[in-house]
């Protein structure tokens, strides 16, 4: 145990080191302020509108805005964080085998599957405190301006979601540890989601593919129940959890 901890707190050391929690840590704090701005800026923006279209014969009504209108944003802006997280921590473990710094590791008789716990570890925290960081200063924000009781579902809603990065990760441990390069994990991960997406066009996909989670939208809204998505919930965690215990095996029969 103390050997992980330690090799998890090298891997944090890693993330401050190359700057990459400094840079994820400024862009969701942005995120966070733009969601609730873009919200409260609409007015202004419409009312701007509304004097230009006007010349043209033109009318728009004004425009009331809400904290769904804030939390509509956050769906929209959340998949960009998301998007950059995985550019930024795609290379968590290919870094390793192009460097050589791996394999140091092991011959000091660290275990292999105690390189994936560590990995998996470290990712998973900085998700959850990026993101709930995110969703707190986009919380605050509404309940200063307006009311967040008028959006449905919205933990349940904040959980699909962030229950979908973590499957994510679980795909980027997966594709790390079957590939050397960062661009290949890249495109493996970003492939299945593509699919996926596509395919939950049908309906019967859509009520079992893990990428129902992403539409926090229509909970906010109450166009869906929660009901609906315990099943991509339930996909999300089975196949997550193989991910992360499939890659232990193919990582220790990996020829580094």
């Amino acid at each position: 145990m103390k050997t992980l901890m330690s090799f998890i707190k090298k891997e944090f050391l890693e993330q401050v080191r190359t700057s990459k929690i400094i840079i994820l840590f400024i862009i969701f704090v942005i995120l966070g302020i733009m969601n609730p701005a873009v919200a409260k800026l609409t007015p202004a923006l419409m009312k701007y509108m509304s004097e230009e279209l006007a010349q043209s014969g033109i009318t728009i009504n004004e425009v009331t805005i809400t904290a769904l209108d804030s939390w509509v944003q956050f769906y929209k802006n959340i998949p960009m964080g998301l998007l950059v997280f995985i550019l930024i921590e795609s290379s968590i473990l290919t870094r390793e085998y192009q460097s050589g710094t791996l394999i140091l590791s092991l011959t000091k008789g660290f275990e292999r599957y105690k390189v994936i716990i560590a990995k998996t570890v470290v990712l998973c925290i900085l998700w959850t405190v990026l993101y709930f960081m995110c969703f707190g200063i986009t919380y605050g924000y509404n309940a200063y301006f307006w009311d967040n009781s008028v959006a449905h579902n919205l933990v349940f809603s904040v959980m699909c979601y962030y229950i979908f990065g973590l499957w994510i990760i679980s795909l980027m441990i997966l594709f790390s540890v079957m590939s050397n390069a960062n661009t290949i994990v890249l495109a493996e991960t970003g492939l299945v989601v593509f699919l996926l997406y596509l395919l939950s066009m049908i309906k019967k996909v859509k009520e079992v593919s893990p990428t129902t989670l992403m539409d926090g939208t229509s909970l906010v809204y109450g166009l869906s129940k929660a009901k609906e998505y315990n099943i991509p919930l339930a996909v999300a965690i089975l196949t997550l959890a193989a991910c992360l215990c499939g890659s232990i095996p193919i990582f220790n029969k990996k020829q580094l």
